[in-house]
């Protein structure tokens, strides 16, 4: 095994050592033993229930977009119901390379794995050394007795299942959570006359620190984010708390698994930012534009432009046309870059013979997408919770249709946001795809069927 230090963020310092972490480098051979041990353990621990369903992280049908959804209609849904919301994005210092071993392996044994499986992974995570080689000196060899390794296969499921048991320390406290790996995101709805919030929820940080401590991780209080969204007809104000002589003010927006989350659920700074990245990439490759030929600049930009405006794009469904339209306009610069055409060509033609939908049909095919994942029970388990089948009073031919049913207006609720509910959105969007669409057995056939029913309605 070798170590790289490597600066986690390129706008990090540089002279700062704790910007820099360890990540292991691993043969083929190696990852292709973890690999296989990952299949087998996982399926184990699925098959047996023993995974935090709250837990995103590397998990089949899993992702970050996952995760942010099933956060984003927690907070979303408290607001359509005139609740305000505290989202508390937890930060751990170095987490991955603090775990105790012993923790870990007895953690192990207490879901039942043993035997010559706990005796490999016994073996896995002990006996490993690290050097140092600064230029042309090298280190003497130190033993590593914590930590599992940055960069492997196994490492970010054994940290998940060390840190399963933080999940009941919270939900003791009345909050909410949901992991990715090591970012954890606390929810806390309440009436806004709940004069308590505050010190409900230092209680609650509280002693997440003293499990933290515990389990020799450490909660960086220093860089933990505290989102303040207030409810329907509910003024804005300051929410702060303290915990450990450290003070968690709130904050207009943060950062959670790469998208700008701000207290309104607009996503205008996350928009913002990714126009501006965007377009700094359409700069760079429109300096190199002439040397490539259109099939090269198709792919270039797809990477590296249009990557970035699908990332997570299914929470920006039920926003209102004005609000993507930054996005758009990017596209339509990425579409004329491609054939290399001035600012102001038509780009409708472009992006029928590029096969691109538009960016409000690409946010509807990524939500259509996650949707067939929750109705054949492929998506995770929190996003199959918001969709049922519609059912009829008497059996006829549409009932074998695949309809959804629509989700309710509740007395009293916020028709708004309401609308921009993943459970209201999905159902209406899914019923008007054609038969064959929600009918197919397969994700492929649904692509299949989904994209050239949205190019039809979005690009004639």
């Amino acid at each position: 095994m070798s170590l790289y230090s490597i600066c986690l963020k390129p706008t990090l310092d540089p002279s700062d050592v704790n910007n820099y972490r360890p990540v292991s480098l691993l043969s083929f051979l190696s990852k292709t033993l973890e690999r296989a041990v990952l299949g087998q353990l996982s399926c184990s621990l699925s098959q047996n229930d023993l995974l935090d369903p709250n837990q995103s992280g590397f998990k089949t049908g899993h992702s970050t977009e996952t995760a942010l959804l099933c956060v984003t209609e927690a907070l979303r849904t408290a607001k359509a119901n005139s609740l305000s919301s505290a989202l508390i994005l937890l930060d751990l210092s170095a987490a991955f390379d603090t775990v105790n071993h012993q923790i870990l392996l007895s953690t192990l044994s207490e879901l039942g794995i043993s035997g010559a499986a706990h005796a490999w992974i016994a073996s896995y995570l002990t006996g490993r050394s690290y050097q140092v080689a600064w230029r042309e000196a090298v280190s003497a060899p130190r033993a590593l007795t914590t930590g599992v390794p940055q960069g492997s296969v196994l490492g970010p499921l054994l940290f998940s299942l060390y840190t399963k048991s933080l999940g009941s320390v919270i939900s003791s406290h009345g909050l909410s959570y949901h992991c990715y790996a090591d970012d954890t995101q606390l929810i806390f709805s309440f009436p806004p006359s709940d004069n308590q919030v505050a010190n409900r929820i230092s209680a609650c940080l509280a002693d997440i620190s003293v499990w933290m401590t515990d389990h020799h991780l450490k909660l960086n209080l220093g860089k933990t984010e505290l989102l303040f969204l207030p409810g329907k007809d509910c003024p804005f104000h300051d929410l702060a708390i303290t915990v450990d002589n450290s003070l968690v003010s709130s904050s207009q927006s943060a950062k959670n698994l790469g998208v700008i989350l701000d207290n309104t659920l607009s996503f205008s700074t996350n928009i913002k930012a990714v126009t501006r990245s965007c377009r700094f990439m359409l700069y760079n490759i429109r300096r190199v534009r002439p040397c490539l030929t259109q099939e090269a600049a198709q792919v270039l930009i797809q990477a590296l432009v249009i990557s970035r405006l699908d990332y997570c794009n299914s929470l920006l469904a039920g926003l209102p046309a004005c609000a993507i339209k930054p996005l758009q306009l990017i596209q339509n610069a990425a579409a004329r870059l491609v054939f290399n055409l001035p600012k102001f060509s038509h780009v409708t033609p472009l992006l029928r013979s590029l096969h691109w939908l538009p960016v409000e049909a690409r946010i509807r095919y990524k939500t259509m997408v996650l949707a067939y994942g929750a109705v054949r029970g492929t998506a995770p388990p929190y996003l199959q919770a918001l969709i049922r089948p519609y059912t009829q009073t008497r059996a006829l031919r549409s009932s074998t249709s695949g309809l959804l049913a629509s989700l309710p207006l509740r007395k009293h609720s916020s028709r708004s946001a309401q609308s921009k509910l993943f459970a209201a959105l999905a159902p209406q969007w899914w019923n008007n795809l054609p038969h064959d669409a929600r009918t197919a057995e397969s994700i492929t056939t649904f692509r299949r069927h989904l994209k050239p029913h949205l190019f039809k309605e979005y690009l004639g």
